[in-house]
């Protein structure tokens, strides 16, 4: 793995450069592809800058949410009485990467977060009891927990199909895609299971052995808890800010909604899944001041979000206007059949997470592209959504971008843990490819 890691660590740029970088290729690509003059890329990307803004919020809140759902009082104790669990340090990289990809498939802002803060109280828990256990291949196996999230409760491809008026709607002819046809369709279940059973396999065979070399956490690393009484409580304002009840009250308010909403036949949407998230950390939290400081924490990871979409709506904007889409989708189509379009789909997301890290960004400028090759080649949809969602999960094993957080939380490096996810990007890419083929024939 040297040879990757050093090309990684050398040449890869941040994301924000790979959105600016392909904004370039896709405008020059319309000049070359299309009848489109200057003045018609320039518009079209100009006046597509703003057309995934109730997305782009959308997307930014999943994370959010997910964050500070992950560092709630109840919820850091309970991955402290679960890194209690494992009893020997095959078990501990199996464990963590098993709860990591339930998370993920929760949310995968909460898989994020829950794979890093595991693995780190494993280790320290670990330390106490004399166990030894390699602190990058655990950090691995709680970031390999992303490989099913778009496969899950917060997929944002088969959400946003299974949402009224959104930016998919078009190429989906104005019909809605129900998630019980994608995130809980059999074959996708299937698909989650045996990608989690494969690579926790591999995780097992990658442990160190009794003589191979160990990297522990480091003897100063502490667990780490937000104290409520760090805040000074002297007001009556600062009473108000420190009591639960207002917290609560908004929280059973949300639950009894999404009870209303389920009982009068709503679905499954981008936005009901967030109120649910929400709904779940008022009731967690204990006042508002510890929402706020949570808040405040997880705020730091949204940023680069809500600066990159934009770009990414430019780019969807530029291919409508000059119809690259319709060039880009017809090349498809001329090297695909409907056996093989899901695992060209698979493998042509899997690249371009390269560029768009974010499942709603590639979304975005890829979704429409493979609904209308998918429509001429007379393939169902929902193949071409959950192929995208595949390959966009797929490659984070080895895209630097979400692994950042967790990098940030375990105190690592991506040198440390690429080796081992690639053994994550091997297995579950067999398991997905299959699963495409299969679902196709």
């Amino acid at each position: 793995m040297r040879p990757l890691n050093h090309f990684l660590e050398r040449w890869v740029p941040s994301s924000l450069v790979f959105a600016i970088l392909l904004t370039l290729i896709v405008a020059i690509l319309a000049f070359i592809l299309t009848d489109a003059g200057p003045v018609d890329v320039l518009t079209g990307w100009g006046e597509g800058l703003a057309g995934l803004l109730e997305f782009m919020t959308q997307m930014a809140l999943i994370l959010l949410l997910g964050h500070i759902l992950a560092n709630t009082g109840p919820v850091r104790r309970g991955l402290s009485a679960l890194a209690a669990v494992p009893q020997s340090p095959l078990m501990a990289y199996v464990f963590v990467f098993i709860v990591a990809s339930f998370a993920s498939l929760i949310t995968w802002g909460l898989g994020l977060v829950v794979g890093a803060l595991l693995a780190r109280e494993i280790a320290i828990q670990a330390r106490g009891r004399q166990m030894k256990v390699h602190f990058p291949l655990l950090v691995a196996a709680g970031y390999s927990g992303m490989v099913v999230w778009h496969m899950g409760y917060s997929a944002s491809g088969p959400l946003t199909a299974a949402t009224p008026d959104s930016f998919l709607a078009e190429s989906l002819g104005g019909q809605l895609i129900p998630v019980s046809q994608t995130i809980f369709a059999g074959w996708n279940i299937a698909a989650a299971a045996a990608v989690i059973v494969v690579c926790a396999a591999l995780f097992a065979l990658a442990a160190p052995r009794k003589n191979d070399p160990v990297v522990e956490l480091p003897a100063h690393v502490e667990s780490e808890a937000y104290d409520p009484a760090r805040e000074d409580v002297v007001t009556p304002a600062d009473r108000i800010d420190a009591s639960r009840i207002l917290t609560l009250i908004t929280g059973l308010a949300l639950v009894a909604y999404l009870a209303v909403h389920f009982a009068q036949g709503g679905s499954l949407t981008l936005d009901i899944v967030n109120w649910s998230f929400l709904a779940l950390i008022f009731l967690l939290v204990r006042s508002p001041f510890e929402l706020i400081h949570l808040t405040k924490e997880a705020a730091a990871n949204v940023g680069e979000i809500l600066l990159q979409f934009p770009l990414y709506a430019g780019i969807l904007g530029m291919m409508k206007a000059t119809g690259l889409i319709v060039v880009f989708s017809t090349a498809l189509v001329s090297i695909a059949n409907p056996t093989t379009f899901g695992l060209l789909a698979f493998l042509a997301a899997g690249l371009v997470n390269f560029f768009v890290p974010s499942g709603g960004g590639q979304f975005a400028v890829q979704g429409p592209i493979m609904l209308d090759a998918a429509d001429q080649l007379g393939v169902d949809p929902t193949v071409a959504i959950m192929a995208v969602s595949y390959g966009d999960q797929w490659t984070n094993m080895i895209q630097p971008f979400w692994a950042l957080p967790v990098l940030a939380i375990a105190g690592l490096k991506m040198r440390d843990i690429i080796g081992y996810t690639t053994l994550t990007l091997l297995g579950a890419g067999v398991v997905l490819a299959a699963t495409l083929l299969i679902v196709s024939m």
